[in-house]
């Protein structure tokens, strides 16, 4: 939490179907009007491989991924609400299907240094530090950044780099 009581997030933006460039872009500018939140930061675009069920498929539509860091003046579980809000506004429809195609992917990465887990939300997210196309665009726009029970995502992006 910040001194005013907002926490600092980073939220992870993710689209492989549709106008990807003008999706991400939108709901940039949507993630900015949502009352409660500050958007600070946003890496560029990456172009990434879509992750499915069998791993990495480079003949599935790839991905856009950005980093979002934002301040939340909402609980946890609203602020993981308001970025479904916001999916759902860009025609996301959630199925039990844990790596569908997706117009728009909001997830909450982090929120300040909380730990948490519960049935609809788990802090830090519980992949993030094995998702380059999460740590790397990161490390562009917060380089000094730690994972909480991960530690420094520079250290976690040179682990990912020599696994890959």
């Amino acid at each position: 939490m910040t001194a005013e009581g907002w926490a600092a997030c980073v939220v992870a933006l993710g689209t492989n179907q549709g106008e990807r460039e003008e999706t991400a872009f939108r709901a940039l500018a949507d993630l900015r009007a949502v009352e409660g939140f500050r958007v600070t930061d946003h890496s560029r675009l990456h172009e990434t491989v879509a992750l499915t069920s069998e791993g990495f498929d480079s003949d599935a539509p790839g991905y856009l991924n950005q980093i979002v860091l934002l301040d939340s003046a909402w609980s946890p579980q609203q602020t993981l609400a308001k970025l479904w809000e916001v999916e759902a506004a860009h025609g996301r429809i959630r199925t039990e299907e844990r790596y569908a195609d997706r117009t728009l992917d909001l997830d909450l990465i982090t929120y300040g240094q909380l730990t948490l887990e519960s049935e609809s939300l788990t802090l830090p997210h519980p992949r993030a530090h094995e998702r380059r196309f999460v740590v790397e665009p990161w490390i562009e726009v917060d380089p000094g950044a730690t994972l909480p029970g991960h530690g420094p995502i520079a250290e976690i992006l040179e682990r990912i780099r020599q696994d890959s």
